[in-house]
């Protein structure tokens, strides 16, 4: 029978190499990679003392982002800095920067900032690609979940395609949906592949508590390289327009159709030259719904949002098929979208 020698099975350990599978190693490696550029964002609001009614600047709330250009331009969701009246960005050196609101996009929850930190200490990430990703495919997070910083999940896409609800209600389509662990405070940090190129940005959890459940979402990388440079230009989401005012959803509802209404088309705009008419008095002194219009290229319109959507495909010069009902028969039009003014 074998005695047992106190203390050596803790040598035999210590003897023992340290191993790490290739999985191991991939997902180190990637963290080192991409931790320099995620970034801490909080920002405060003005309120009003009760008892003194003096305006103090008090923290509203916190998120991550991460570095886009070596110019100091930092990413993250819109609901992060929603309403602030500062923003700080913590680099992973600790070194804090206040940052300008350069552009927004609350329609795909995204928001971009700028920082005047010396460019060594700014390492932007490596733009991959949405376009082919896979269910199942590795997928790193990392963030300052409950303002820890600097904090790693790892996990599968679990689904692509999805759809969420922005903060302005807009639908944000093609979103990621991943299993990796997103909290509060990961919000506007980075969805990594396993080379460390990003391929999302952390926006939401579906969760009852408020915590992970493992149903996390990230806009897709994209959709952000096709928004971040016009916010950078523009400041914000830059569409071509038809030139109408459409009348709101429910008349849809009301009157049992699908698509938008045209209210009325704007004087010298695509709409109205191309014939588009908006409600009108009939004979007897009502008024009457005008054209509905149902489709913009190849995309069916079922409400504002669609039209909206559909739009943002496209840029002023575009020339893109209309689809419309008027007074219940389908017609088509041809018309060339305009910048807005």
């Amino acid at each position: 029978m074998a005695l047992l020698v106190p203390g050596f099975a803790a040598a035999q350990a210590a003897l023992l190499p340290e191993f790490s599978t290739d999985d191991e190693r991939n997902t180190m490696e990637v963290f080192n990679f991409a931790s320099p550029s995620v970034v801490y964002v909080t920002n405060e609001t003005l309120v009003r003392d009760r008892w003194s009614l003096r305006l103090q600047s008090v923290p509203r709330g916190a998120g991550s982002g991460f570095i886009w250009d070596d110019l100091g331009h930092v990413v993250t969701n819109f609901h992060v800095i929603e309403g602030a009246r500062k923003v700080t960005i913590t680099l992973q050196d600790r070194s804090e920067w206040p940052a300008v609101l350069v552009g927004t996009a609350p329609e795909k929850d995204l928001a971009v900032l700028r920082i005047e930190a010396p460019r060594e200490l700014l390492k932007p990430l490596v733009a991959g690609s949405s376009r082919n990703l896979a269910v199942g495919r590795k997928v790193l997070a990392i963030g300052n979940p409950f303002g820890l910083d600097t904090t790693l999940t790892t996990g599968v896409v679990s689904a692509v395609g999805r759809e969420i609800q922005a903060a302005n209600n807009r639908t944000i389509r093609n979103v990621i949906q991943t299993d990796a662990a997103i909290n509060p405070g990961n919000s506007g940090g980075p969805l990594l592949d396993s080379r460390g190129r990003l391929i999302g940005v952390n926006t939401a959890i579906y969760s009852p508590s408020g915590a992970s459940v493992g149903i996390g979402f990230a806009i897709p990388v994209d959709t952000v390289k096709k928004i971040v440079p016009e916010l950078i230009a523009h400041g914000r989401l830059v569409r071509p327009v038809l030139g109408i005012e459409s009348a709101p959803d429910q008349w849809a509802s009301r009157y049992g159709f699908e698509g938008v209404a045209v209210l009325r088309t704007a004087p010298g705009m695509p709409a109205e030259q191309a014939g588009l008419r908006g409600i009108y008095r009939s004979p007897n002194g009502g008024w009457q719904l005008g054209d509905v219009i149902v489709g913009i290229g190849r995309q069916p319109v079922r409400n504002y949002d669609d039209l909206m959507n559909a739009l943002e495909n496209h840029r002023a010069g575009d020339r893109v098929d209309l689809s419309f009902l008027r007074d219940g028969q389908m017609l088509e039009t041809s018309i060339t979208l305009a910048a807005p003014e």
